[in-house]
Protein backbone atom coordinates (compact mmCIF):
# COMPACT_ATOMS: atom_id res chain seq x y z
CA UNK A 1 0.00 0.00 0.00
CA UNK A 2 2.80 2.47 1.22
CA UNK A 3 4.42 1.80 -2.15
CA UNK A 4 1.65 2.62 -4.18
CA UNK A 5 0.88 5.57 -2.27
CA UNK A 6 4.47 6.70 -3.22
CA UNK A 7 3.82 5.78 -7.04
CA UNK A 8 0.76 7.96 -6.76
CA UNK A 9 2.31 11.54 -6.02
CA UNK A 10 3.33 12.23 -9.17
CA UNK A 11 -0.05 11.85 -10.78
CA UNK A 12 -1.55 13.63 -7.48
CA UNK A 13 -3.09 17.07 -8.90
CA UNK A 14 -3.55 19.29 -5.52
CA UNK A 15 -4.80 22.36 -4.84
CA UNK A 16 -3.31 24.87 -1.79
CA UNK A 17 -5.95 27.11 -0.15
CA UNK A 18 -3.67 29.16 1.57
CA UNK A 19 -2.57 33.01 1.03
CA UNK A 20 0.70 33.23 -1.47
CA UNK A 21 2.50 34.48 1.27
CA UNK A 22 6.03 32.65 2.20
CA UNK A 23 4.43 29.94 4.11
CA UNK A 24 1.98 29.07 1.29
CA UNK A 25 4.47 29.50 -1.66
CA UNK A 26 7.33 27.30 0.65
CA UNK A 27 4.55 24.22 0.98
CA UNK A 28 3.78 24.52 -2.75
CA UNK A 29 7.76 24.49 -3.56
CA UNK A 30 8.30 21.36 -1.06
CA UNK A 31 5.18 19.47 -2.45
CA UNK A 32 6.17 20.02 -6.19
CA UNK A 33 9.94 18.74 -4.70
CA UNK A 34 8.31 16.06 -4.27
CA UNK A 35 6.83 15.06 -7.60
CA UNK A 36 3.16 16.67 -6.78
CA UNK A 37 1.07 18.80 -9.43
CA UNK A 38 0.21 21.93 -7.07
CA UNK A 39 -1.64 25.30 -7.77
CA UNK A 40 -2.40 27.27 -5.05
CA UNK A 41 -5.83 29.26 -4.47
CA UNK A 42 -6.81 32.34 -2.88
CA UNK A 43 -8.75 34.33 -1.55
CA UNK A 44 -10.81 30.66 -0.84
CA UNK A 45 -12.70 29.57 -3.55
CA UNK A 46 -16.43 29.03 -3.34
CA UNK A 47 -15.74 25.58 -5.31
CA UNK A 48 -13.27 23.23 -5.19
CA UNK A 49 -11.10 23.30 -8.79
CA UNK A 50 -12.56 20.19 -10.75
CA UNK A 51 -10.09 16.75 -10.60
CA UNK A 52 -8.97 17.50 -7.03
CA UNK A 53 -7.28 14.48 -5.67
CA UNK A 54 -6.11 16.39 -2.64
CA UNK A 55 -7.04 19.96 -0.85
CA UNK A 56 -4.20 21.28 1.31
CA UNK A 57 -7.00 23.93 3.49
CA UNK A 58 -6.23 26.60 5.41
CA UNK A 59 -8.64 26.64 8.52
CA UNK A 60 -9.13 29.55 10.33
CA UNK A 61 -12.43 30.41 12.70
CA UNK A 62 -12.79 33.91 11.54
CA UNK A 63 -13.25 32.22 7.59
CA UNK A 64 -15.92 30.16 8.61
CA UNK A 65 -18.35 31.18 6.14
CA UNK A 66 -16.30 30.81 3.34
CA UNK A 67 -15.04 27.66 4.13
CA UNK A 68 -18.31 26.53 4.60
CA UNK A 69 -19.16 26.96 1.05
CA UNK A 70 -16.35 25.63 -0.18
CA UNK A 71 -16.50 22.54 1.72
CA UNK A 72 -20.52 22.20 0.49
CA UNK A 73 -19.01 22.70 -3.36
CA UNK A 74 -17.47 18.94 -2.66
CA UNK A 75 -17.77 16.71 -5.34
CA UNK A 76 -18.27 12.84 -4.39
CA UNK A 77 -15.77 11.28 -3.75
CA UNK A 78 -14.40 14.23 -2.36
CA UNK A 79 -10.45 14.51 -2.56
CA UNK A 80 -8.50 14.35 0.82
CA UNK A 81 -8.69 17.19 2.96
CA UNK A 82 -5.68 17.93 5.10
CA UNK A 83 -6.34 20.62 6.99
CA UNK A 84 -3.92 23.71 7.89
CA UNK A 85 -4.00 25.59 11.06
CA UNK A 86 -2.71 28.54 13.29
CA UNK A 87 -4.42 28.04 16.51
CA UNK A 88 -6.38 25.41 18.13
CA UNK A 89 -8.96 26.92 19.59
CA UNK A 90 -12.37 25.42 20.03
CA UNK A 91 -13.74 27.35 16.50
CA UNK A 92 -10.76 26.45 14.43
CA UNK A 93 -10.80 22.22 15.76
CA UNK A 94 -15.08 22.30 15.10
CA UNK A 95 -13.68 23.55 11.84
CA UNK A 96 -10.90 21.25 11.25
CA UNK A 97 -14.19 18.42 11.89
CA UNK A 98 -16.07 19.53 9.82
CA UNK A 99 -14.07 19.61 7.05
CA UNK A 100 -13.82 15.85 7.45
CA UNK A 101 -9.88 16.27 7.38
CA UNK A 102 -7.67 13.21 7.51
CA UNK A 103 -4.66 15.26 8.21
CA UNK A 104 -3.47 18.29 10.37
CA UNK A 105 -0.75 20.38 9.61
CA UNK A 106 0.18 23.25 12.38
CA UNK A 107 1.44 26.53 11.45
CA UNK A 108 4.30 27.46 10.77
CA UNK A 109 4.46 24.68 7.77
CA UNK A 110 7.46 22.72 8.08
CA UNK A 111 8.57 20.38 5.33
CA UNK A 112 9.35 18.24 7.87
CA UNK A 113 6.61 15.48 7.77
CA UNK A 114 4.62 17.05 5.77
CA UNK A 115 5.13 13.62 3.00
CA UNK A 116 4.22 11.40 5.85
CA UNK A 117 0.66 13.66 6.50
CA UNK A 118 0.43 13.53 2.93
CA UNK A 119 0.90 9.48 2.54
CA UNK A 120 -1.13 8.88 5.83
CA UNK A 121 -4.25 11.17 4.67
CA UNK A 122 -4.17 9.65 1.42
CA UNK A 123 -4.01 5.69 2.60
CA UNK A 124 -7.19 6.73 4.72
CA UNK A 125 -8.76 8.16 2.13
CA UNK A 126 -8.16 5.46 -0.11
CA UNK A 127 -9.22 3.07 2.56
CA UNK A 128 -12.86 5.00 3.74
CA UNK A 129 -13.59 4.62 -0.08
CA UNK A 130 -13.11 1.29 -0.03
CA UNK A 131 -15.39 0.76 2.73
CA UNK A 132 -17.93 2.84 1.68
CA UNK A 133 -17.75 1.36 -1.58
CA UNK A 134 -18.45 -2.18 0.46
CA UNK A 135 -21.55 -0.49 1.99
CA UNK A 136 -22.86 0.40 -1.04
CA UNK A 137 -22.40 -3.28 -2.23
CA UNK A 138 -23.55 -4.58 0.79
CA UNK A 139 -26.86 -2.51 0.74
CA UNK A 140 -27.63 -3.44 -2.66
CA UNK A 141 -27.70 -7.18 -1.28
CA UNK A 142 -29.40 -6.44 1.55
CA UNK A 143 -32.58 -4.26 -0.73
CA UNK A 144 -32.04 -7.33 -3.80
CA UNK A 145 -32.86 -10.28 -0.95
CA UNK A 146 -35.44 -8.28 0.43
CA UNK A 147 -37.00 -8.06 -3.15
CA UNK A 148 -36.73 -11.44 -3.78
CA UNK A 149 -37.73 -12.83 -0.29
CA UNK A 150 -41.26 -10.47 -0.88
CA UNK A 151 -41.15 -11.46 -4.91
CA UNK A 152 -41.45 -14.94 -3.52
CA UNK A 153 -43.95 -14.67 -0.48
CA UNK A 154 -46.43 -13.26 -3.55
CA UNK A 155 -45.44 -16.53 -5.98
CA UNK A 156 -46.30 -18.77 -2.55
CA UNK A 157 -49.40 -16.81 -2.08
CA UNK A 158 -51.12 -16.61 -5.19
CA UNK A 159 -49.64 -19.99 -6.80
CA UNK A 160 -50.01 -22.00 -3.89
CA UNK A 161 -45.86 -22.75 -4.56
CA UNK A 162 -43.02 -23.75 -2.03
CA UNK A 163 -39.98 -21.24 -1.22
CA UNK A 164 -38.03 -23.29 -3.81
CA UNK A 165 -40.60 -23.07 -6.59
CA UNK A 166 -41.13 -19.54 -6.12
CA UNK A 167 -37.27 -19.53 -6.67
CA UNK A 168 -37.17 -21.33 -9.50
CA UNK A 169 -39.94 -19.56 -10.89
CA UNK A 170 -38.10 -16.08 -10.88
CA UNK A 171 -35.00 -17.84 -11.84
CA UNK A 172 -36.31 -19.23 -15.06
CA UNK A 173 -38.47 -16.17 -15.96
CA UNK A 174 -35.35 -14.52 -15.43
CA UNK A 175 -33.48 -16.19 -17.69
CA UNK A 176 -36.06 -16.75 -20.61
CA UNK A 177 -36.55 -12.60 -20.54
CA UNK A 178 -32.69 -11.89 -20.22
CA UNK A 179 -32.95 -9.80 -16.97
CA UNK A 180 -31.88 -10.07 -13.64
CA UNK A 181 -33.06 -11.94 -10.59
CA UNK A 182 -33.77 -8.59 -9.03
CA UNK A 183 -34.99 -7.41 -11.74
CA UNK A 184 -37.75 -10.40 -12.02
CA UNK A 185 -38.85 -10.11 -8.40
CA UNK A 186 -39.53 -6.02 -8.52
CA UNK A 187 -41.88 -6.60 -11.51
CA UNK A 188 -43.90 -9.13 -9.35
CA UNK A 189 -43.85 -6.87 -6.60
CA UNK A 190 -44.83 -3.89 -8.35
CA UNK A 191 -47.52 -6.04 -10.75
CA UNK A 192 -49.21 -7.00 -6.90
CA UNK A 193 -49.01 -3.38 -5.60
CA UNK A 194 -50.86 -2.73 -8.81
CA UNK A 195 -53.43 -5.17 -8.67
CA UNK A 196 -53.94 -5.14 -4.49
CA UNK A 197 -53.22 -1.52 -3.87
CA UNK A 198 -52.64 -0.86 0.13
CA UNK A 199 -55.54 0.44 1.52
Amino acid sequence: MTISLLRELPELKIVVVHPPDEEGDALVSHLRRVGCMVSMAWPMPATVPPNVDVLFLLVEGESRQATETLLKSMPRPEPTVIAIVNYEDPTTLQLVLESAAFAVVQKPIKPFGLLAHLVTARSLWAERQAMLKENRKLRRKITSDQAMSRAKTILMASKGISEGEAYQAIRAQAMAKRLSMEQIASSIINMETLLHPAP
